[in-house]
């Protein structure tokens, strides 16, 4: 067991499955997409454990910032399994670049860094400051796909 996994097992967390995208979607795209030294990431949601999507809603209406922040780590395990599946192992993985956060909100709601803290706050955790640190932005939308409360894409760059 590598590093990373190690430390996900220590925090009793778990990668979920590959994503089962709605009956009737076909995703005609990859979820990781490698270039060169680079893992470029398409945007993720939150998943269930048998690989569905969760946590939908509004944030501010219908979902808390709590829920919120828990939907933002759920998608950065499901960030990390894509990742793991295309790369083989996420020790690979030498810093992350860069994050898009996007959080389904209600009119009026702002708290929308506090959200995709979730995610930052546990790829620090899991990589350490060095390697984990990111470049990220943290914006509100009227919708996101399916319903989901949170949306997150990204880039790492890879060891040779």
């Amino acid at each position: 067991m590598n590093v990373i996994e190690q430390r996900l097992s220590e925090m009793g967390l778990v990668l979920p499955p590959p994503l089962v995208p709605p009956a009737g979607v076909v995703l005609p795209f990859r979820m990781v997409r490698v270039l060169g030294n680079r893992a470029l990431i398409s945007g993720h949601g939150p998943q269930n454990a048998d690989g569905t999507l969760g946590f939908f809603g509004r944030v501010g209406a219908d979902v808390s910032t709590e829920m919120a922040y828990q939907a933002a780590q759920a998608t950065a395990l499901s960030i990390l399994a894509s990742l793991k599946r295309e790369l083989g192992s996420l020790e690979r993985i030498s810093r992350w670049g860069r994050i898009f956060g996007m959080v389904a909100s209600a009119p009026g709601f702002s708290l929308q860094p506090h959200v995709i803290n979730g995610f930052s706050d546990l790829i620090i955790a899991l990589f350490g400051e060095e390697v984990g640190q990111h470049s990220r932005t943290a914006i509100g939308m009227a919708e996101l796909p399916f319903g989901i409360c949170v949306e997150i894409e990204g880039e790492v760059e890879l060891v040779d």
